[in-house]
């Protein structure tokens, strides 16, 4: 699956349509910024609007992930049901990948923080302890941060 080429077939296919991202985007019930990320191949379109923009589209799943429409005597190994299913599964695989990077933030900043209480003594000691102390303090935000924001996703 290439992004690039999926995002200019969708490009091409709503300017079939005489549609602007504008007109697509309502249609779908998301921004023009989300359908212009999508023609520019800078993200593909999350699982749950897929089937709605194939069918504004008159393509397949199977089309939009190739980024070409299919030969009249092509044969396809997956059905639309079984791409789409694949597509929820990846897209929810890396949303867990998501959280588990802030989870390893927030534990790499406890163990950080304690490393930082074992120096101190000289003042290069304490520079260094309150410069990982700063540090365990930051990762363990964005860890909190990124949990967050998986969290409120779900």
């Amino acid at each position: 699956m290439n992004q690039q080429a999926t995002g200019k077939f969708i490009a091409q296919k709503r300017k079939e349509k005489n549609l602007t991202q504008e007109q697509l985007a309502e249609k779908l019930g998301v921004s023009n910024k989300t359908v212009s990320k999508w023609e520019t191949g800078k993200c593909m379109p999350d699982y749950s609007v897929v089937k709605n923009l194939c069918e504004e589209l008159e393509i397949t799943v199977a089309e939009l992930m190739d980024g070409e429409c299919a030969e009249v005597k092509s044969v396809r190994a997956y059905d639309d049901e079984q791409i789409m299913d694949l597509l929820k599964r990846t897209q929810e695989l890396e949303k867990q990948k998501n959280l588990l990077y802030g989870i390893l933030l927030i534990v790499m900043g406890l163990a950080l923080q304690a490393l930082s209480h074992t120096l101190g003594g000289s003042s290069v000691k304490d520079f260094f302890s309150g410069l990982l102390l700063g540090i365990s303090i930051g990762e363990m935000l964005a860890g909190v941060y990124v949990v967050g924001k998986y969290m409120a996703g779900r």
